[in-house]
């Protein structure tokens, strides 16, 4: 099934010339819990991996024996998913009830090498903005689920391009650590519906002289609202025979009113998992990413989202997701939370294979 971002309310550059300079185009992932084949595009599902080729290890020296089972915050959310609007059966409140944090591989000791986990594997011709090194066409990416690597204590993350066409047996039984230090560190298995979208660029980044002309329109927006609002009612308040009449009028009339269109929610970056674009520093004053090789200004290659979309950036869920807004496995569909909700890997333009670079917000 696609995924199609409605229209932005307006043409932004039909209002701010100027933009135009500053778009860049991104591809919205669109991820919804399912399971992939090892041929296709997907996050948290098999990988088109070598049979004779190591699978990658962190070897990196951290606690490394404790924290959650993977496959029990899977089949943890699957309950939650299952049970959703109803009570929990016994079976499961049992197994919920086991399910805990632990000492679940007490063999392991810190200096051991660790079984990366599979997070996402991306295909060019599925994924137009994904751009790597020459003749490259597959993205694997793996992290650590330990939250513990160097001087920030952030998740290490390791990217491996590849040649699909070259790859001939593939890995059946592929591996993954035995815990993982958060559950929102574990993504549930997703098939992918990319999207290509247009964005603009983060507020901040623009000329103060923009900015300006921006916030003078998002002004004068509000101040329409506040007249319309003030303006007399003279007609008689309407009465309900019941609270049950009272919130249906009250949900329609919320329906019909006018939306508030904002530059950053609306206008600007798109919110979710997504290859290339803008980045968005809503938490932070913007920090330059460079290649630490070649000091090339580094662009996102890959972000990964808490959020389908938030309640300030509501206008970009899918048009197929419209009647299922308040759906978790929408709005939520991948379980992962890092940083504080929103981790991009930054890669060099000039050469994709300099080192990668990490920015959380």
């Amino acid at each position: 099934m696609t995924r199609t971002t409605p229209p932005r309310p307006l043409d932004v550059e039909d209002v701010f010339p100027a933009l135009s300079a500053h778009r860049r185009t991104t591809t919205r992932l669109h991820p919804r819990q399912g399971v992939a084949k090892a041929e296709e595009s997907s996050l948290a599902g098999p990988l088109l991996w070598p049979a004779d080729e190591p699978w990658p290890v962190c070897t990196a020296v951290h606690t490394k024996d404790t924290g959650h089972r993977p496959a029990d915050v899977r089949l943890k959310r699957r309950i939650l998913a299952e049970a959703r609007g109803r009570d929990f059966s016994d079976e499961e409140r049992r197994i919920l009830d086991a399910m805990n944090p632990g000492r679940h591989a007490p063999d392991l000791r810190d200096e051991d090498p660790l079984p990366l986990l599979a997070v996402a594997q991306l295909y060019t011709r599925d994924v137009p903005d994904l751009v790597g090194p020459e003749g490259h066409d597959l993205l694997q990416v793996f992290w650590c689920p330990f939250e513990v690597h160097g001087p920030d204590r952030t998740i290490d993350v390791v990217l491996k391009w590849r040649r699909s066409q070259e790859v001939g047996d593939v890995l059946a039984d592929q591996p993954e650590p035995p815990v993982a230090g958060r559950e929102e560190c574990v993504p549930t298995p997703c098939v992918l519906h990319p999207e290509q979208v247009v964005e603009h660029e983060y507020l901040g980044l623009l000329s103060e002289e923009l900015q300006d002309e921006i916030a003078d329109w998002e002004e004068g927006l509000l101040d329409e609202e506040v007249d319309d609002e003030d303006a007399y009612d003279s007609s008689t308040p309407q009465s309900y025979d019941t609270y049950e009449e009272y919130e249906t009028a009250m949900a329609r009339a919320r329906a019909e009113e006018e939306y508030e269109v904002d530059y950053m929610g609306d206008l600007s970056i798109a919110p979710g998992w997504k290859v290339g674009g803008f980045a968005s520093w809503h938490l932070t004053d913007p920090a330059p990413v460079d290649c630490a090789v070649c000091g090339t200004p580094m662009p996102p290659l890959l972000t990964v989202d808490k959020w389908e979309c938030d309640g300030g950036s509501r206008s970009w869920l899918p048009l197929e997701d419209r009647d299922s807004a308040d759906d978790p496995d929408v709005i939520d569909p991948v379980g992962v939370y890092l940083g504080r909700g929103l981790m991009r890997v930054h890669t060099c333009p000039v050469e994709p294979a300099h080192p990668h670079r990490l920015s959380f917000q």
